[in-house]
């Protein structure tokens, strides 16, 4: 947003420096983005006018022109190729000496061999536009003789501010001047606004067939209007110092009011329209040539504005070329019309648009200002192009209209938030800098008053107490709240030796060779539901754009996204890691660690090492990083299914009988679809059960040797190892220290449908050596666990 300090002093009295009030709107919330002179520096440009203007004789495209300084002044000849230059023209002339932008002086020479005492200068020339077409044109009653940059206004400077998406009402003039107004303790001074009575009995008809979408429409029809000559120099300047090209005189009236009022408004071409105007959804199949001329297919849920042969805007964005205002327009129809945020929101951005129209709207636009917006833009169509205009027609459904429910204020909350003591009239008057106005006072039973407030209808980001505090912190300001210490007692909550804090977490993936990413706690919708389908998630009501519209559900979604980025990158081997929350729908939010592996096992080298990536590979890793917690011998993998894993490759994480996660391969058709070129290995952990600490243990080492012994068997192919050590521990006594699965076979020899697969069982008693027999006793009640259950067969 850029705002002239001369058009705000128009607004506000309040003498602040650039600087200063630059810093003065930072602390307010609207961080300085640029400071700029409204002009480059230039000097010696004065106002003239072309006496004469003949053909040179030398050339076809020059004229030689008689120009006039005034104060009875000699006549300057002047050789200049702008196509406008005529007699009559008020102008800006280069004298001899000048100075213009780019270091270029102005001297006498001689064109074609005629002389030329200075330059007819352009806008582009003089830095105030990226492109021109021929000398500058000033108006009629321009002095003179007059300087150019004080004729001008042009030692101006124009501050680039940067609106957070919850302050709408602020991305206008009219709306910084209000904080500035505010922050100052100054008074507003608004534009003209009244009314303009209708000499004309023409009435647009207007229908909302979206009244959720679309609850308020103005429109107003002006005739007899001249839109063949130039804006204003006044007009087209302020315009190209809020960063806007001018284009004719009715198209820059309806910018100049986004600008200084912050309403887009629109204007048709009334002779185009077929018929009346209703605001509506796109059907299916519609098609809209826009005003830069694409042709879009719209969607159903996109809100238009259409006549009876089809829309003819996109709502909210951008105007339909088929109705648009052009030199020949002589009667325009003004549209001023109210749409609901969550009707606007990334429907331009679908077709890769962002105008201020949508800016705006999708942050949200004050409903109540419209009729002021369209009288003021009647007032200044009439003083720029002429026109009779008719009255003013509004259409609307209140039920849909945003309502303002008062918002109380306990006043001892103030002190308790800000540490600062605020009284209530205090809190009052503040407050009341904003328009901000008391309804009510009452009384709580502690004895501490509370007020209650109604906002005004453009500040819709006003709901609760806590906004009202953070309003009184801006305007005392936050550098003058005192820095005190705690007045309760620090208590420092005790650690368990065993708990695995989030460093000790990151340390170890990362001593696995994981990288940490970070990422925003909302995703793109249709990826998120690609990954997780049928899986609510928690809609942003005003999302910065609309691919981050979603809470995320898991952390895979960043993960993911950041592993298809790296592949565009040539970067074939990665490893990332997150820590965040996730935010499922009916549910706390959890805290959740996960991990992606993807591309070699290890890194290139001499040695091999370049077969993917596999399943075990990552078990590996989240094994040793669940051992931080607690031992491993009570954590599972049993093989399960998820929808956006591979369905033979994955598997939840238990601990006892709680889950805790998931790990797998992305699932194929997800590989497909994201043209991975190898499959990605996930994994995620619910932070909170996967590493409570459990209760350390210690226990004397024995002193007596272990003895080892490996069993062979035959099992059906869908026997899991967690059901097997089951049966294992099950038959076995305290003398069993280990069970170590080293080898499944499947092949010649063995049935199909059955694997083999071998254990080794490592035994061990504390208080004695143990003997043959008794070893022999613990083998043979393992091998009738395993017959008896798992129909196990064993080999010799």
């Amino acid at each position: 947003m850029k705002i002239s300090l001369q058009w705000l002093r128009e607004w506000v009295d309040a003498e602040l420096e650039p600087k200063a009030l630059g810093s003065a709107l930072t602390m307010a919330g609207f961080e300085l983005e640029s400071i700029a002179p409204a002009a480059p520096p230039f000097a010696g440009v004065r106002v003239a006018e072309i006496v004469s203007a003949a053909q040179h004789p030398q050339a076809d495209k020059l004229r030689v022109c008689e120009v006039s300084l005034g104060e009875g002044g000699a006549l300057l000849q002047i050789v200049c190729g702008a196509p406008n230059a005529r007699a009559g023209l008020k102008t800006a002339l280069a004298t001899v000496g000048a100075q213009l932008p780019g270091d270029l002086k102005i001297k006498a020479a001689k064109l074609r061999g005629v002389e030329s005492a200075g330059m007819l200068c352009s806008a582009k020339e003089l830095g105030l536009s990226e492109i021109s077409e021929g000398i500058i044109e000033l108006p009629a009653d321009a002095s003179v003789g007059a300087d150019l940059r004080e004729y001008l206004a042009l030692d101006d400077t124009v501050l680039e501010l940067a609106v957070t998406p919850n302050r709408g009402d602020a991305m206008s003039m009219r709306g910084v001047a209000r904080e500035v107004a505010a922050l100052a303790s100054k008074s507003l001074v608004s534009p003209d606004t009244t009314p303009v009575p209708a000499s004309r009995g023409e009435r647009p008809n207007i229908v909302l067939g979206a009244p959720a979408a679309c609850p308020r429409f103005h429109a107003r029809i002006i005739v007899d209007v001249d839109n063949t000559g130039a804006s204003p120099i006044w007009l087209r300047e302020r315009l190209r110092r809020a960063g806007v090209r001018s284009i004719s005189p009715v198209v820059d009236i309806t910018n100049y009011i986004v600008q200084e009022l912050g309403q887009p408004m629109h204007a048709y071409d009334l002779d185009k329209v077929q018929g009346g105007l209703t605001a509506r959804l796109a059907r299916a199949g519609e098609h809209c040539e826009l005003l830069d001329g694409r042709i879009v297919e719209l969607q159903a849920d996109m809100l238009v504005i259409a006549d009876e042969a089809g829309p003819v805007a996109l709502a909210g964005v951008m105007g339909g070329a088929r109705t648009a205002v052009s030199a020949e327009t002589r009667r325009v129809l003004f549209e001023v019309a109210w749409f609901a945020p969550s009707a606007i929101a990334g429907r331009g951005r679908r077709f890769g648009l962002t105008t201020d129209a949508s800016q705006r709207f999708e942050r949200g636009v004050d409903p109540e200002i419209g009729a002021l917006a369209i009288e003021r833009a009647t007032r200044l169509l009439q003083s720029v192009a002429g026109g009779q205009a008719g009255p003013v027609v509004t259409v609307e459904e209140t039920a849909h209209l945003k309502r303002y429910p008062a918002v109380s204020l306990r006043v001892p909350q103030i002190a308790r938030l800000l540490g600062l003591s605020v009284s209530a009239d205090e809190a009052t008057a503040l407050l009341q800098r904003l328009g901000i106005l008391r309804q009510s006072v009452g009384r709580e039973s502690s004895g501490g008053e509370t007020l209650r407030f109604v906002s005004p209808s453009h500040r819709f980001d006003l709901s609760i107490e806590r906004d009202l505090i953070e309003e009184i912190a801006r305007l005392v300001g936050f550098e003058q709240i005192p820095t005190r210490p705690a007045q309760v007692a620090q208590v420092i909550q005790p650690l368990a030796s065993a708990a695995a804090t989030e460093q000790r977490l990151l340390d170890t993936l990362a001593a696995r060779g994981y990288h940490e990413a970070i990422h925003f706690a909302f995703v793109e919708p249709g990826f998120q539901s690609a990954l997780f389908p049928d899986v609510a998630a928690h809609t942003l009501s005003n999302p910065i754009s609309s691919d981050l519209a979603v809470m995320r559900l898991s952390l895979w979604p960043g993960l993911i996204k950041a592993a298809m980025e790296n592949q565009r990158r040539q970067q074939p081997r990665l490893r990332l890691m997150e820590h965040g929350v996730v935010f499922p729908v009916g549910a706390p939010e959890s805290d959740r660690i996960a991990g992606l592996a993807m591309g070699p096992r290890w890194p290139e080298q001499w040695g091999g090492g370049r077969e993917p990536v596999e399943f075990f590979d990552v078990r590996a890793d989240v094994a040793a990083l669940l051992s931080l917690a607690a031992p491993t011998q009570n954590i599972r993998f049993e093989a399960a299914v998820s929808r956006c894993l591979h369905p033979g490759r994955s598997a939840r994480i238990v601990r006892g009988d709680q889950p805790i996660g998931w790990i797998g391969e992305l699932h194929p058709e997800h590989v497909r679809r994201l043209e991975f070129v190898s499959a990605p290995i996930l994994f995620e952990l619910e932070v909170e059960v996967a590493f409570a600490p459990a209760r350390q243990t210690f226990a004397e080492p024995s002193r007596y040797p272990q003895v080892r012994r490996d069993l062979a068997f035959v099992v059906d192919e869908d026997v899991s190892y967690a059901d097997i050590r089951e049966r294992v521990l099950s038959a076995s006594s305290s003398a069993l220290r280990e069970v170590v699965l080293f080898d499944i076979y499947r092949g010649p020899g063995i049935e199909e449908g059955r694997k083999s697969v071998a254990l080794g069982l490592i035994l061990q008693d504390k208080g004695r050596t143990l003997t043959d027999e008794g070893t022999d006793r613990l083998i043979e009640s393992v091998k009738g666990s395993l017959v008896a259950g798992l129909r196990a067969t064993f080999r010799e």
